[in-house]
């Protein structure tokens, strides 16, 4: 007895390490793959457009969009969060309608370098197959925050769009997703973004009631890369 026990005492330690070596493995074969938007190459774009029934169509845009987006390639799953400094969204390309927009995005409460507009959306997924270069249908929903204001409600905003998977080589030499986001029907108010939350504006704001549309739709075209593994990078990929 005393033989036996001390036989399994000393092969204890190779065995438990053994378990943890495969254990650790797994874990690691189902972390997520970290894609990044880099805002400062500017070859991504948010664009939101507000077009009044009589009146003007409004279009804001920016080309400084921020992304990480956390992916499990094996379930097809993953989350992502983007940001947009308020002070980088040029509205009809214009000073004063840009400096206007800013004015009711912070409601004059805060500085607008201060402010950003953040989009965070918890479970995308994909249905397989995900095919090199073959767009790939979505649809989710996202909270979306303006100078740290949620919707009114504290609801959702349904996203609809696709993602291309772009292998090293296609779009530069990294891994490249390619993506085409859409929120429709997108009400600024239900965000405080308006003259009428913003001193100084109340005397204008039945002069501006149809001017500027209330509800608009925001597209988002993005690039989000992540470093190519060895085989791809050794030219492997498809």
């Amino acid at each position: 007895m005393t033989r036996h026990r001390t036989r399994t005492s000393a092969a204890a330690p190779g065995l438990v390490a053994l378990v943890l070596s495969i254990f650790s493995g797994q874990i690691a074969g189902a972390a997520d793959t970290t894609f990044k938007v880099d805002p400062s190459l500017g070859n991504s774009v948010f664009t939101a457009v507000f077009d009044a029934t009589v009146g003007e169509r409004i279009t804001a845009v920016s080309s400084q969009i921020g992304c990480t987006l956390e992916v499990d390639e094996a379930k097809l799953v993953g989350h992502a969060r983007c940001s947009v400094p308020l002070t980088s969204i040029r509205v009809d390309n214009d000073d004063t309608k840009s400096e206007h927009f800013a004015q009711w995005a912070t409601n004059k409460k805060v500085e607008p370098e201060k402010c950003t507009l953040e989009l965070s959306i918890a479970d995308v997924a994909l249905k397989p197959p995900v095919d090199a270069k073959q767009p790939v249908a979505f649809a989710t929903e996202g909270k979306f925050e303006v100078c740290g204001r949620a919707r009114d409600d504290k609801g959702a905003e349904k996203i609809t769009g696709t993602i291309v998977y772009l292998p090293p080589g296609t779009h530069g030499p990294a891994r490249t997703l390619r993506i085409r986001a859409r929120i429709d029907g997108f009400d600024r108010e239900r965000y405080g973004i308006s003259p009428k939350n913003t001193a100084g504006w109340l005397a204008r704001v039945q002069q501006l009631a149809d001017v500027v549309a209330v509800q608009g739709t925001i597209d988002v075209n993005a690039f989000a890369t992540a470093p190519a593994s060895d085989s791809e990078s050794n030219g492997k990929a498809e």
